[in-house]
């Protein structure tokens, strides 16, 4: 991997605008040859018309949507405002690759609008304990005059790991939450930040690339895919403010979407069991609850994908159990005069069409009736596919020369096949077990590692996540906050409390007081009363605390 920082931006083209519509057309134009050409009965024939057009409405629709998709701009005047906000980044981590980890800190540090402060959460790491990128990182951050937090809690998921950094940063106006394996373009906090300068937008969702999109082609095709997804569907809803799942290797949310949210957060239950994944939705539903949610196409951010099929599938099955469970409570608590309720259902009412239609074109038709489609059918999802995968030649890499990506554009067939086979099938398993609400990946190590060597086993010799009185209670003294490596040079399991210089030492020292991670504002009980919002599970109905307001509404 190259040591100057990754970059990459939006290049908007009417060419792009122009080939789009034209190979959208050419599909329909195969579509309606295909029906006519196949021995089909009027009835069937009608039908298939019917659908057919209202696919292809749809389609120009989402088309002309996702091309009105702008990055977001600030006046001199806002700008100033958002500069002097406080900003806190949430990294937890769990057997990350230390290559990747160090990486995205160093993105951090290269910044060109700094974090105020950095709050990193080792959830509980079996493969290591990060020594050398922990001490690096201290002083690292203490030099570019960033307040920092590292701290080594018990596994409990994600959620709590970032829980523990919400509690550690009540200072916090905006949170921008990071994957451990997330490397920022330099600019990515500034731009995730400037959507912000309008006051309805409640959270930021950024632009995710592939850090290793030319390992094999598995991770080119992810990336291919993905990045499609983001430019076309996500794009497009971004233009009504409707945006229903941010980027987990980033986004951003105003604090109080998080921190008024934060006991519901982290006790969601689905069906008795604790909710581990599809953190992203849920956050991002108490966004859209408050205002709009956005994407920032100029906020880019470069993450590890995955490199075996295994790990894909098991990463996609999570997404698609958290997504359906995330259907449940948008259905139940969005609210049916917003964009957002009716989006959601349009999108399952298009996933149930294409999947109906798919087994009674390849199926039902054949089998009962003996009609064989035309050959022509086959065009279809090919020429849609690059129709919209041309937005994937609107990013520009500085890794990556134009005919490189246009190489990966012409693979979109393949894309396709894998999306209509495995994908779909894997979207349709995954809601009917989306009771199993487990993570799914890195329990062994990291899976994917910058050197290319693949997944880190566990460290021979490594002592439990959590001995036995390792971690101090949280009302003791803990070492939270402390810049100096020297002060976090313990040996893992250190039975005493870190504890702190005294108050005053602290402030002459670091130039601020100490802040407990347990400390909440004061007044923050009556100035952050909970809602009276409850989710009702469906299918148990277990009730479910959800402190939820409403923009204006304190």
């Amino acid at each position: 991997m190259s040591s100057k920082a990754l970059a990459a931006h939006p290049h908007h083209s009417g060419t792009v605008l122009v080939g789009g519509i034209a190979l959208t057309a050419a599909a329909a134009w195969a579509a309606q040859h295909a029906i006519a050409a196949t021995h089909y009965g009027d009835a069937t024939r009608g039908r298939l018309g019917v659908v057919w057009a209202v696919t292809f409405v749809l389609l120009m629709a989402q088309t002309v949507m996702y091309h009105f998709d702008r990055p977001y701009r600030a006046t001199p005047r806002v700008a100033r405002l958002l500069a002097g906000r406080h900003v806190a980044v949430l990294v937890p981590t769990y057997n990350e690759d230390e290559g990747y980890l160090r990486m995205g800190l160093q993105s951090l540090l290269d910044q060109t609008r700094l974090p105020d402060s950095v709050h990193i959460v080792d959830d509980g790491s079996t493969s290591t304990d990060y020594a050398s990128v922990r001490a690096w990182w201290l002083g690292a951050a203490h030099a570019a005059g960033i307040r920092t937090t590292w701290q080594r809690v018990p596994n409990g998921g994600k959620r709590q790991a970032q829980g523990h950094g919400v509690r550690a940063s009540p200072e916090a106006d905006f949170y921008v939450t990071l994957d451990s394996d997330s490397c920022l373009a330099p600019n990515a906090i500034e731009q995730v930040l400037l959507p912000f300068g309008r006051k309805s937008v409640q959270s930021v969702a950024g632009i995710v690339l592939a850090t290793n999109h030319r390992a094999n082609l598995l991770s080119r095709i992810t990336d291919l895919w993905l990045l499609t997804g983001q430019l076309v569907d996500r794009s497009a809803l971004s233009t009504v403010g409707a945006v229903l799942v941010n980027s987990g290797p980033l986004a951003a949310y105003r604090a109080a979407v998080i921190r008024d949210n934060l006991d519901a957060y982290l006790g969601e239950t689905f069906r008795g069991k604790p909710v581990h994944l599809s953190d992203d939705s849920l956050l991002t539903l108490y966004a859209l609850l408050r205002g709009k949610t956005v994407q920032q196409p100029t906020a880019v951010v470069f993450s590890a994908m995955p490199e075996k099929f295994g790990h894909l599938c098991r990463m996609y099955l999570r997404w698609m159990r958290g997504s359906t469970i995330r259907s449940l409570w948008r259905m139940r608590y969005l609210p049916v005069t917003g964009v957002a309720y009716w989006i959601h259902l349009l999108r399952w009412f298009q996933v149930a069409l294409s999947t109906s239609v798919l087994v009674w074109l390849l199926a039902v038709e054949p089998l009962k009736y003996g009609n064989t489609p035309d050959a022509s059918f086959l065009l279809l999802p090919f020429l849609i596919g690059w129709a919209q995968g041309l937005r994937y030649l609107s990013i520009i890499r500085s890794d990556e020369r134009i005919r490189s990506r246009l190489v990966t554009w012409m693979l979109m067939p393949l894309g396709v096949l894998f999306a209509w086979t495995v994908l779909r099938f894997m979207r349709w398993y995954g809601a009917a077990t989306c009771s199993n609400t487990g993570w799914g990946t890195r329990q062994g190590g990291a899976e994917v590692s910058l050197d290319g060597g693949g997944s880190s086993a566990p460290a021979a010799g490594m002592p439990p996540p959590y001995p036995p009185d390792a971690y101090p209670q949280p009302n003791e003294n803990q070492a939270y906050g402390i810049h100096a490596p020297d002060e976090y040079e313990r040996p893992y399991g250190y039975q005493e409390p870190y504890g702190h210089p005294q108050q005053d030492e602290y402030q002459e020292r670091y130039g601020y007081p100490r802040q407990d991670e347990y400390q909440r504002p004061s007044g923050y009980a009556d100035e952050y009363p909970a809602a009276p919002l409850k989710l009702l599970d469906p299918l148990t109905g277990t009730t479910l605390e959800v402190p939820v307001h409403r923009a204006g509404t304190r």
